[in-house]
């Protein structure tokens, strides 16, 4: 990616409102994209414009919902990427603001398959110059997945500012719902800490999984008498959320909250979200929180905007 090179944005159908979202950060319009279904299920894209000799950046979430799943939206956007190229795209950048299978990222059983490897050589196939996505499972693995260029973002800005008011002037403990996601936490714990000039606490929860099913409900840390802000990557059924919700509430924390950069919010979520253990939520809008029903639960989670993050990292990109 040059500044040298005119930048031309697409966003896949599916993901046109976030497509929009950057577009309007980088104040340049999406161009347009033809996509084609076929009776027997298969489908085309193809672009609208000439993008030879151009900077192509294309824009799609890889979650499954009604009608398109994860796998139809990743051969979407590989097949598109295709395109791009072989009609003389000087780069094209992948924008995936959920990027599917990135938990899948090493073997923890015999024969299991590591879906992040996997993926990334797809990417590279098609010729994929560089891949971004924000808050993936496990960063070292992402990065060494890919052999072209990746970016990896946070969140942690947009829920930094999205506490701060909350808490006021309340103690804080940041607390990681399991030992693995202590970076990620650290890391919103320091801004957070320098956002309300003073040092908040960490804790994380015991975890372990074993067949699908979690266990372990020892909190390290201290959350007594102060808010505690659980944060993770994602929330799928809600389960790891409560169980570390509950072990704060347990341990003597005044509030909880809760943030995660994805909510899919599959199975029962919306039912435990709704729960009183937590005071509110908040996620991006990465994956629309289309699943969740009830007024309760809706109400509790507020969908922060993340356009802005990948609009800034493209602009970063072609200053590079």
């Amino acid at each position: 990616m040059s500044a040298d090179h005119e930048l031309i944005l697409f966003a896949l159908k599916a993901s046109h409102d976030y497509g929009a979202s950057i577009a309007r950060a980088l104040e340049i319009p999406l161009s347009e994209v033809e996509e084609r279904e076929f009776e027997d299920g298969e489908h085309k894209a193809r672009p609208l414009v000439d993008v030879r000799g151009r900077d192509v950046v294309v824009v799609h979430s890889l979650y499954g919902e009604p009608g398109q799943s994860a796998n139809d939206k990743l051969c979407r956007l590989l097949f598109f990427i295709g395109a791009l190229k072989e009609s003389g795209a000087a780069s094209v950048t992948a924008v995936t603001p959920y990027l599917c299978y990135a938990r899948k990222d090493r073997q923890t059983k015999l024969h299991d398959p590591v879906t992040t490897k996997y993926v990334a050589g797809l990417f590279e196939a098609v010729g994929t110059d560089r891949v971004m996505t924000i808050d993936v499972h496990n960063l070292a693995a992402f990065q060494n997945a890919f052999r072209c260029r990746t970016d990896h973002l946070e969140a942690n800005p947009l829920f930094v500012k999205h506490f701060a008011p909350l808490v006021g002037s309340e103690r804080v403990a940041v607390v990681s719902p399991d030992i693995g996601g202590t970076k990620r936490a650290e890391e919103f714990r320091r801004l957070i800490s320098a956002e309300l000039s003073t040092e908040a606490s960490a804790a994380f929860v015991e975890k372990r999984r074993s067949g699908g099913v979690v266990s372990g409900d020892t909190l390290v840390g201290d959350v007594a008498g102060r808010v505690a802000i659980v944060i993770d990557d994602l929330i799928s059924t809600g389960t790891t959320l409560i169980r570390a919700a509950r072990a704060c509430r347990n341990a003597g924390a005044s509030r909880v909250y809760a943030a995660a950069t994805h909510g899919l919010f599959t199975g029962d979520a919306a039912r435990i979200i709704a729960d009183s253990l937590i005071d509110a939520l908040a996620v991006t809008d990465t994956v629309p929180p289309f699943r969740l029903t009830g007024h309760t639960a809706s109400a509790r989670v507020a969908v922060l905007q993340s356009g802005s993050l990948f609009a800034d990292a493209v602009m970063a990109g072609r200053a590079s």
